[in-house]
């Protein structure tokens, strides 16, 4: 049944009074007034702390209140509280459950009850049941469920956000981007949070049911569900399945044969869907930006605004010493000899709340990271930590400051080591947290938001017993080198660098320098150099020499495939006094494009017919053997759609007109990959996001 007709036909029930037929809840008009319009089609969603109504339609007379009695009840588990309905003007909420009838609707057949909740209510699903009461007898009704969410538009709740278009992008779209690639070579790719599909809230909804707070002691979960700081904190625990019932299985190394390669998710709702029909199996696979997608999708459907974060050269800190160490061989290798590392870019998520554990100062913005990296606490999850104890480098608030702030602001240790020995060692200070993006208000553009995790440079901080402000000391060199990228990259094109290498010295030196490049993925240590380079320099007095390097493509398409990263390392080497420098420069090189069309614009309506053209052109010089052009859509496609071609000739275009139809409103997004046999691991990916309205 529609929620908007939802009704409980109570038949004629009387206990010797007023007799009840109905029991309206008023969904359609609920739902309007509580922004939570398509959340659910069978069950009423309301805020806490709003008032939403109730009618209730007598057959015969109307209510007597002189000497009827009516109580709603409302029950959690094995808590329940009895709310005498009360004839009253005020329809305002306070710190308890209220129910009144204005004076005007007593008299009447039909009675609006306007119902409220504290505004510090648990997130939950709740039972509501009527007493009608009087002298001589009771009759209790089972009036049905809804569900009550956090309320960001009321001032009072924890998660109130005054703007409304914050309020628009951060709880009630279905639509990010997320930011992905190297700080030099930015992409993005949208998602689908999909809180709109059928079965989303219900998938949401179980997260908690089945958590393991919930399963040890039922009702003191439902007690705490009211504070947003312990709901964002069992939601993270549960978007992993590391400890417990949670969505995802996470896989960063070999094969995806068994489950979904990450890369190929485009939305939460068929995630979550898996998850729910699954009987709560964890659903495989999920790397950062999945975990944190997911993660958005559920925070927004609990009513916590939320936004999907990158921080770029993100640090993973595995000892807590705030500093990130590399290891080098003498000829530029990297090595994977440290438990730290730091990720080209790592996704986590942002909600917004006030901490009441903590103070005024450390409301707002609060990071909550789902993927399962170091345990907290025990288990795998990390935050609410305030991003403003991060940029005050306030390193002991709860929860994860510490790990937090390595992650954006960590000093790099690089040593370079020769026959177990350190020969060489540099500290960058700079590296970390080189960008921290997400997307901007009503636009598809990135919001930088690295000054409210770092500050400016110039700033201090007053000390305090929890608050440090860790010291970056610059020293000075004689012999300096630096490595360069001409430009973004694109596949199938030749790397083209170069290393300039500077005498700070009043005298010649005679030096060598060494160069690597290695293939890694964006969290992982590099595999073995792929092409190597080698050659002695004379360097003059107080000069600097540039020298210029070309790997083609022919010598790193067999170990490059698209998602991943070349790390490129330049050892210079005094000959004379065996003085080593190093310079790094990791970056991503981005694949070609495909095209993406659909006849009469992006916005189409739902149940209607609508065309799409997605093509591939071959921009390369050479001929690609065994082309496949795949595309996929969820809630607009029924079955993936396929063209293929054996030969993909220099300039040539493969192309495939596809029927989309969808099945219900909001942002949907049409996926296409092309593949081709000669490197079967280069694989190029695009998105097009699609408007679907109603008629």
């Amino acid at each position: 049944m529609d929620c908007t007709q939802r009704e409980t036909h109570i038949g004629v029930v009387h206990n010797g009074g007023c007799r009840l037929k109905v029991v309206k809840l008023e969904a359609a008009e609920n739902t309007a007034s509580h922004e939570t319009q398509g959340l659910s089609r069978t069950q009423l969603v309301v805020r806490r702390g709003k008032p939403f109504k109730l009618t209730l339609l007598f057959s015969g007379r109307s209510w007597n209140p002189r000497s009827e009695s009516l109580v709603l009840e409302v029950c959690l588990g094995g808590l329940s509280e009895r709310i005498p309905v009360r004839i009253s003007d005020r329809r305002s909420c306070s710190l308890a459950w209220s129910a009144t009838v204005h004076p005007g609707d007593v008299q009447s057949r039909s009675v609006t009850v306007h119902m409220c909740s504290p505004v510090l209510s648990a997130v939950a699903t709740y039972q509501l049941l009527l007493h009608i009461e009087d002298v001589q007898s009771r009759m209790s009704l089972a009036v049905g469920t809804f569900v009550l969410l956090c309320n960001p538009w009321l001032k009072d709740d924890p998660v109130f956000m005054p703007l409304d278009v914050h309020t628009q992008e951060y709880v009630k779209s279905d639509y990010g981007l997320i930011y992905m690639g190297t700080h030099l070579n930015v992409r993005n790719r949208p998602w689908s949070f999909g809180q709109y599909e059928p079965g989303v809230l219900e998938a949401c909804l179980q997260l908690l049911q089945v958590s393991p707070q919930h399963l040890r002691d039922q009702d003191r979960d439902y007690l705490r569900r009211a504070d947003p700081a312990y709901l964002s904190r069992v939601v993270c625990q549960m978007v992993n399945c590391n400890d417990d019932m949670g969505i995802l299985e996470g896989r960063w190394q070999g094969g995806y044969t068994a489950g979904v390669n990450p890369t190929e998710w485009s939305g939460s709702a068929d995630i979550l869907h898996r998850w729910l029909s699954s009987n709560c199996s964890p659903v495989r696979y999920g790397q950062c930006w999945v975990f944190a997608a997911v993660l958005c999708t559920v925070m927004r459907v609990l009513g916590i605004p939320s936004r999907v974060v990158t921080v770029f050269n993100s640090a993973h800190d595995s000892d807590g010493n705030v500093k990130i160490t590399e290891f080098y061989t003498s000829t530029g290798e990297k090595l994977g000899l440290s438990k730290d590392s730091i990720w080209n870019f790592h996704v986590w998520v942002e909600c917004w709340m006030k901490r009441s554990d903590l103070g005024a100062s450390f409301d707002g913005w609060q990071v909550v990271d789902p993927t399962p990296q170091e345990r907290s606490a025990g288990v795998f999850c990390c935050g609410p930590c305030p991003v403003a104890a991060i940029q005050r480098r306030c390193l002991g608030a709860p929860y994860d400051a510490s790990f937090v702030f390595a992650s954006v602001d960590a000093d790099v240790v690089r040593l370079i080591v020769r026959d177990g020995a350190v020969v060489g060692r540099r500290v960058d200070t700079e590296c970390v947290g080189q960008r921290i993006y997400t997307k901007s208000l009503s636009s598809d553009r990135p919001e930088d938001l690295t000054l409210t995790y770092k500050g400016l440079k110039s700033e201090t901080t007053a000390a305090g017993s929890s608050c440090q402000q860790p010291s970056k000391k610059r020293t000075t060199v004689s012999l300096e080198a630096s490595l360069k990228i001409d430009k973004v990259l694109l596949l199938g094109e030749s790397i083209r660098m170069c290393v300039t290498v500077t005498n700070r010295r009043s005298r010649s030196r005679v030096v060598m320098q060494h160069v690597s490049a290695q293939v890694k993925e964006y969290n992982g240590s590099p595999q073995e150099s792929f092409w190597t380079a080698h050659r002695e320099l004379h360097l003059p007095p107080c000069q600097a020499l540039t020298l210029h390097h070309v790997i083609p493509h022919c010598q790193y398409e067999a170990v490059l495939a698209g998602d991943h990263i070349v790390n490129v390392a330049v050892v210079v080497k005094d000959v004379r006094t065996k003085e080593r420098v190093l310079a790094v420069r990791e970056f991503n090189m981005s694949p070609p494009q495909i095209s993406i069309q659909i006849e009469g614009g992006d916005s189409v309506q739902v149940n209607q017919e609508h065309t799409a053209h997605v093509s591939f052109t071959n921009q390369l010089t050479e001929t690609l053997v065994g082309a496949v052009l795949t595309v996929k859509a969820s809630g607009l496609l029924q079955e993936d759609q396929e063209a293929r071609l054996l030969i993909l000739e220099p300039g040539e275009t493969i192309e495939k007109k596809v029927s989309i139809r969808a099945t219900s409103p909001g942002t949907k997004l049409l996926m296409a990959t092309f593949s081709h046999s000669h490197s079967p691991s280069i694989v190029s990916r695009s998105f097009h996001k699609v408007s679907v309205v109603t008629a």
